[in-house]
């Protein structure tokens, strides 16, 4: 077990007593923080975490840049590289959610009707056709590049309609859009309700691509740096949990029932709506993967959604340091 903080010093000699404010937004991808909180990871390395909901990750950037909220999720967006070329003080630290083979918990959906008559069966056939996103510039439209290329399609041959994505359940029943890349649980509701078929499995033109990831205001960074580390202890040991009970892309893997019961309660869902969707990847060492993020970026930058005038500079953007230490102290066994 990591029970010592082992970072780097700030005057403080443990993490004894500190509170830690953490920003979710209430779903499946907060499963690491709940997991850690609820496992008593949180408390082993002395943190008092209270969590603090937002609608949208997007929603936590102010309140990180300005110290008012030390940790937080976020989404390689062009919106969040614009933050970053203005000085926000904010770093990206750790996995939170990836693509990977037989995790496409972001798959291609297209309408069932569509595809019963045959009109959309193939990515091809969605020239010209309208597609669903959450938001502009988000790391999806990036995805949906990645699946239009396979076919040799651009972006700009389809029509974007920006939803959340609860919303594109009831917008491919009725028709207002024709396809959709929606993440879970909306994903599985709208299979399940017969509003959608997959169309294409994300995974297999974009594999690894890093979708959500957990970010520290700077000032928890810098100035609360043991603290910051504490935090990144409980955070790793959670992932390994995750990581062994999604093994494989199921929620059968080992300490599966309770780490669901955990998701679950956190989210006031039944356990077995939990079940019924597609899990998310977490590296189990929470690691990011670097290149996705920064194919990405070049995507914003390509199709002009980075309005920065300089380049982003990713080795100070992402700080590596906190995870490196929390791999070298379970290497030690402390």
């Amino acid at each position: 077990m990591l029970t010592a903080c082992g970072g780097p010093k700030d005057g403080a000699t443990s993490c004894k007593d500190v509170n830690v404010e953490v920003g979710t937004v209430h779903s499946l991808s907060d499963a690491l923080l709940y997991i850690a909180n609820d496992k008593g990871y949180f408390a082993e390395q002395g943190l008092s975490v209270t969590f603090r909901s937002f609608k949208s990750a997007g929603e936590m950037i102010p309140y990180l840049a300005a110290g008012h909220l030390a940790v937080g999720a976020g989404a390689p967006s062009a919106g969040f590289y614009n933050g970053i070329a203005r000085g926000i003080d904010i770093e990206i630290v750790a996995d939170k959610g990836k693509l990977v083979t037989d995790y496409d918990y972001m798959p291609l959906l297209v309408s069932k009707k569509l595809y019963d008559s045959g009109q959309i069966r193939s990515v091809a056939d969605l020239k010209g056709r309208s597609l669903a996103e959450p938001a502009p510039g988000t790391a999806t439209a990036s995805t949906a590049q990645a699946l239009l290329q396979s076919v040799g399609l651009d972006y700009s041959d389809v029509k974007h309609t920006f939803l959340g994505f609860p919303d594109h359940i009831a917008a491919l029943q009725n028709g207002s859009v024709d396809a959709a890349l929606t993440t879970e649980p909306a994903a599985s509701r709208a299979l399940s309700t017969g509003a959608a078929v997959k169309l294409a499995d994300s995974t297999t033109v974009y594999n690894g691509q890093q979708l959500a990831v957990l970010l520290y205001g700077g000032t928890f960074s810098k100035e609360r740096s043991a603290a910051a580390q504490c935090f990144m202890n409980a955070y790793t040991h959670a992932a390994k949990d995750y990581a062994a009970a999604v093994r494989g892309g199921t929620w059968n893997g080992p300490g599966n029932q309770q780490v669901v019961d955990i998701i679950a309660r956190n989210i006031d869902a039944k356990p077995e709506a939990v079940r019924a969707t597609v899990p998310s990847y977490v590296d189990p060492d929470a690691m990011l993967s670097v290149d996705s993020l920064q194919r990405d970026y070049e995507f914003f930058v390509k199709h002009r959604m980075y309005k920065g005038k300089k380049k982003i500079q990713f080795e100070s953007l992402i700080n590596r340091n906190f995870l490196d230490t929390s791999a070298k102290l379970a290497t030690e066994g402390k």
